[in-house]
């Protein structure tokens, strides 16, 4: 049996997601009838995006001894202009803190998250151009 998630709809646009390790709600922004109480479908999108590739680059970096102090990754998405709207490109930007950052491997951590093991990373290359930029804010050595 694959993975199974499901949903309620509590009245106008707002529904509840119950999904493997938690519940959230779904909204929709007001202009198209929602009341802005949860995140948007597509947004979500880009934040399993985030979270698929983050998570792996952690394990990695973990395995290599190369750890970090702090990642943040930043997600833009382009949509189509007609209907149905969907990402036609996709921007990660891979912000890494820390000291005396392992540079080498860090960049081998998000090209093998890349190129081998986020399926959802794979899933948008589907339908989107993806590009990913690497940034690095390094704190003075004590």
């Amino acid at each position: 049996m694959g993975q199974q998630i499901k949903t309620q709809w509590e009245g106008n646009m707002l529904f509840n997601a119950d999904t493997l390790g938690g519940n959230f709600k779904i909204d929709a922004a007001p202009e198209f009838g929602g009341k802005g109480k949860g995140v948007r479908p597509k947004a979500l999108m880009l934040t399993s995006l985030a979270g698929c590739t983050g998570m792996d680059i952690i394990s990695l970096l973990k395995k290599m001894r190369a750890e970090v102090e702090g990642l943040d990754i930043n997600v833009t998405g382009e949509l189509t202009e007609e209907h149905p709207k969907i990402y036609k490109k996709v921007y990660l930007e891979y912000i890494f803190y820390g000291k005396d950052l392992k540079k080498d491997k860090i960049e081998k951590a998000v090209q093998l998250s890349d190129e081998k093991y986020c399926g959802v990373m794979e899933m948008f290359r589907q339908f989107a151009t993806i590009t990913t930029e690497i940034r690095y804010i390094e704190k003075k050595s004590s």
